[in-house]
């Protein structure tokens, strides 16, 4: 059997440089995001994250995408990671406490919320997302948490 011409009309699409649907992907999922289809985004995202594992940005696209969809517990452990290579990240860790405080995990949720609070004290929906947690803390058990 002939293997085609080779004059460049074969239908198999060109090799790819690998990073090159890694940008693709992100591109698409952030153009998804930013139009409100979280979910669509986390899809593709998370094509570009297994591509890309080490990415800081792909991940926290990921991560960001998962918690607007509503999978708060697939965005706490991607920003679980991006906080383990990253501690002194401000963002990773609220989002990692926001996405524990969805989950139903105040507790923790009130550990990186008040990191990140602590990293840019100017940041005022950092330190309301941790006034809010705490606050359901107290709720919960008002002597221990007076």
């Amino acid at each position: 059997m002939s293997e085609g011409s080779s004059a460049g009309n074969d239908s198999r699409s060109e090799e790819k440089e690998p990073g090159q649907d890694v940008h693709a992907w992100y591109q698409k999922g952030m153009e998804l995001l930013s139009n409100g289809s979280p979910a669509a985004a986390a899809q593709v995202l998370q094509r570009a994250s297994a591509a890309e594992p080490s990415s800081r940005s792909v991940r926290e696209a990921l991560a960001r995408a998962q918690f607007d969809a509503g999978w708060y517990e697939a965005a706490a452990d991607n920003f679980r990671m991006i906080v383990e290579a990253s501690p002194a990240d401000d963002y990773a860790n609220f989002g990692l406490g926001l996405s524990l405080a969805r989950t139903g995990n105040p507790q923790a949720a009130a550990e990186y919320l008040a990191l990140a609070a602590a990293m840019r004290p100017e940041a005022a929906h950092y330190t309301d997302a941790l006034r809010q947690v705490r606050a359901t803390l107290r709720a919960r058990d008002p002597e221990e948490n007076a």
